[in-house]
């Protein structure tokens, strides 16, 4: 039931409409004791609108550092990104980061927490209310509005995150691998609720994981890195309909392509460049 895989460069999607997200030649070099450090090298890469994408690599690939550089927070060396056509060289309001940690700001209650971003762009009090509390909903949180961080679970406190990078209404939402801190259980808890919420909003998502059954339940399209520097060596379209269910994930054909993206990615997780 997989595709075949393979990697190919940056196209407008299918063809029928041009690609909400475009990394062309995408590189990102640091100087180190006086070295050059390249950690990302020559990344091409075309999200649709609405698309679901999750980058798996090695270690110390460079995935993280990827992301970081399509939010604007660590600059290219080489290359460029564009975000419905417009490139971008910095951070802006059309991509949101979802973080490993939630970060949230303990002395503020949920729905406070939610609308600050709001607040810090001036969205009137009222207004941004009613948008935390319709995101508060979405995420599965009815009732905790007045909750504060320290009252919920960890799983809890992630989706409020979530639902904060959404009440900016970014076109592009950036999920740095934000299930890592969570326990087994309340992590495919989470995998499956993450899903609600963004079949809710279909926001254009780009999702890091070093988790490869996490990657296959998620996305639509799955990309592997190489050990660093980090370049497209492979990519999968995943075949399942949605909504799906965590029962995916013990189906044959669930397994078979987790399998197919694990003996790409030890593959290069033994070249000797990756890094714990």
């Amino acid at each position: 039931m997989t595709t075949a895989a393979k990697t190919r460069p940056a196209v407008s999607g299918d063809g029928a409409a041009p690609p909400k997200l475009l990394v062309q030649d995408a590189s990102v070099s640091f100087i180190s004791r006086g070295k050059a450090f390249v950690a990302v090298d020559g990344i091409n890469l075309s999200v649709r609108d609405g698309e679901f994408v999750v980058i798996v690599g090695p270690s110390g690939s460079g995935k993280s550092t990827f992301l970081m550089a399509l939010d604007g927070l660590v600059p290219l060396s080489r290359g460029s990104i564009a975000v419905d056509g417009s490139t971008t060289t910095r951070t802006g309001k059309d991509r949101a980061v979802v973080f490993q940690d939630a970060s949230l700001l303990p002395w503020r209650t949920i729905i406070e927490n939610v609308s600050y971003g709001l607040e810090l762009n001036g969205c009137g009090k009222n207004e941004r209310r009613e948008i935390a509390k319709d995101l508060i909903a979405v995420a599965g949180l009815k009732g905790f509005e007045n909750f504060y961080p320290s009252q919920l679970s960890g799983g809890m406190r992630q989706r409020v995150n979530i639902a904060r990078a959404l009440a900016a209404d970014p076109q592009v939402l950036l999920l740095d691998e934000p299930f890592s801190g969570l326990d087994a259980q309340t992590r495919e808890i989470m995998q499956s609720e993450l899903l609600k919420i963004w079949d809710e909003r279909k926001k254009t998502a780009v999702f890091v994981t070093h988790q490869i059954d996490e990657a296959v339940f998620l996305a639509d399209r799955v990309i592997a890195f190489s050990s660093r520097p980090a370049r497209i060596v492979q990519e999968w379209t995943i075949p399942f309909a949605r909504p799906r269910s965590l029962d995916l994930k013990h189906s044959l054909e669930h397994r078979a392509l987790e399998d197919e993206i694990w003996q790409v990615l030890r593959r290069e997780g033994a070249n000797k460049n990756a890094v714990d």
